[in-house]
């Protein structure tokens, strides 16, 4: 069996996705999601001029063969773009196997170890009795867990808060936009918005809470200790990781559960963080982190440290990425949540799937493969269009996380 061809379509139906989809001599085809928010193209020129021509003639079924070759064979290792085309390969070859198998992808993993996937949804407002509003609303829909995210009093925009409750995309300007942020408004604000929810909603839900690395480690301690009474499933992101053993100083002062990873690439990123149990979950995901080979590989480093996965899965991942994820996820012995934003009507056509959500949890179906296609003369009708994500400043004009 060979590899007789591959190629990336970008599509926008709404929001910017990219799609490898891989050809062998046997008519069995699979596809595998390479979307990097804010920088697609630098990933269709990774696939399309470095990486396509080296698997022409390579044979599908050598998936940890292939994963090895680009990673390792590139001598620049790691990196969003470099991991994120590694990923859309190894999706793919996935894929593929488990159509040749004849199984869903789920059966070749390993096999169920739940009946379903635990999913978030994200409930925002623009201000506390909004926010409040919007996580009943969640809870109506059959959500078990919920993220919550407000307006701050005092400032004109906030992440992860957006007028479409449902569809939320953050890449949302031809060029960046910029917000304006104040630690100290957020940090006695955002107390607040959880005492209320938990008078109004009780103990039941899951709440979680997405900080976007906005705060210093100390100003992270001072949340999560102030925030305990509310009992959060995860305080999210909470400072910037580079530095991993900035997490220590926050799991000194607090015992929130903290999780973070949506942005990590590679094990290397998370070592320290996993060794140490300086967060309980990680949220690295299939796209970004190198593909289900190496997901895999940081699942089951992070359950030697019973620290759980808890995937991204916003809007910028297709839904070629959530069939994948929610495959890995019915297999992961260490499951915590999947990340859950519902792609719009438009994304949810180019992208025919079989999962369903159902009382709080998405099910993947049983179609041979990760369950996911893609429809490519629909594809063609949305062209690609530039959206940057906006950057962030403090109130004196300082360049600050986002």
């Amino acid at each position: 069996m060979k590899i007789t061809d591959a190629k990336v379509i970008v599509t926008c139906p709404g929001r910017n996705f990219v799609t490898l989809k891989i050809y062998t001599d046997q008519g069995v085809t699979g596809i595998g999601d390479a979307t990097l928010n804010g920088r697609e193209l630098s990933v269709v020129s990774y696939l399309t001029d470095h990486v396509i021509p080296c698997l022409i003639g390579r044979d599908p079924r050598q998936i940890e063969d292939i994963w090895q070759y680009l990673y390792r064979g590139c001598y620049w290792r790691r990196g969003p773009v470099t991991m994120s085309a590694i990923a859309a390969v190894d999706t793919a070859l996935w894929d593929i196997k488990a159509k040749m198998a004849n199984m869903p992808l789920y059966q070749l993993l390993g096999g169920k170890s739940r009946e379903g996937v635990m999913v978030y949804g994200h409930a925002n407002g623009t201000d506390l009795s909004e926010t409040v509003e919007e996580v009943g609303r969640y809870i109506d829909m059959g959500y078990k867990a919920i993220r919550a995210q407000s307006g701050v009093p005092g400032m004109a925009s906030t992440y992860g808060v957006s007028n479409d409750k449902m569809y939320y995309e953050p890449a949302d300007g031809n060029l960046p936009t910029e917000n304006v942020w104040s630690t100290t408004k957020y940090l006695d604000y955002t107390p607040t918005l959880f005492a209320k929810l938990r008078e109004t909603y009780g103990f039941d839900p899951h709440l979680m809470h997405d900080v976007h690395h906005r705060l210093t480690p100390i100003e992270a301690a001072r949340l999560g200790k102030s925030l305990e009474p509310y009992r959060l499933f995860w305080m999210e992101d909470s400072t910037p990781a580079e530095n991993q053993a900035n997490f220590r100083l926050i799991r000194q002062h607090t015992v929130t559960p903290l999780a973070v990873g949506e942005i990590f690439n590679s094990i290397w990123d998370c070592k320290q963080l996993i060794e140490e149990q300086l967060i309980d979950y990680i949220r690295a995901t299939v796209v970004h982190a190198g593909g289900i080979t190496h997901l895999r590989r940081i699942a089951d480093f992070a359950a030697l440290h019973n620290v759980r996965t808890g995937c991204h899965g916003a809007t910028d991942l297709s839904p070629v990425c959530m069939g994948a994820s929610l495959h890995f996820n019915m297999w992961v012995p260490n499951f915590g949540v999947q990340e859950y934003m519902r792609h719009t009507p438009e994304t949810d056509a180019v992208f025919p799937h079989d999962y369903r959500f159902e009382n709080g949890n998405l099910i993947p179906g049983d179609t041979p493969g990760h369950g996911v296609d893609i429809d490519e003369k629909l594809a063609e009708k949305y062209p690609y269009q530039r959206a940057y994500l906006p950057v962030n400043r403090l109130e004196d004009g300082t360049l600050w996380h986002w």
